[in-house]
């Protein structure tokens, strides 16, 4: 669903040290968005609307500058994640 030089640009990185670390940000945030959606990762593979990438590139960067499970700033879950989700969310 993202590519790492997009991903990189969100986040503002322009250099290859911390790839491995943001392309496993990518996968984190690709399984989120879909089990936020109820829907299969691969689905998310192509044709992918526009909020739902961004919603996914909201998530990479508070898992990027957020790396360590206890900070000096608590963890907070973003409401624009969901907000931009919810349009495309499967109800069952």
């Amino acid at each position: 669903m993202l590519t790492l030089a997009e991903t990189k640009m969100h986040l503002r990185v322009d250099h290859a040290e911390e790839d491995a670390l943001i392309e496993a940000l990518m996968a984190t945030a690709t399984a989120a968005c879909a089990d936020y959606l109820n829907m299969p990762a691969a689905d998310l593979v192509v044709a992918v609307p526009a909020p739902v990438k961004s919603a996914a590139l909201l998530l990479v960067g508070s898992l990027y500058e957020q790396r360590e499970s206890v900070g000096e700033r608590p963890y907070s879950k973003n409401p624009a994640f969901e907000a931009l989700l919810n349009p495309y969310r499967v109800h069952s």
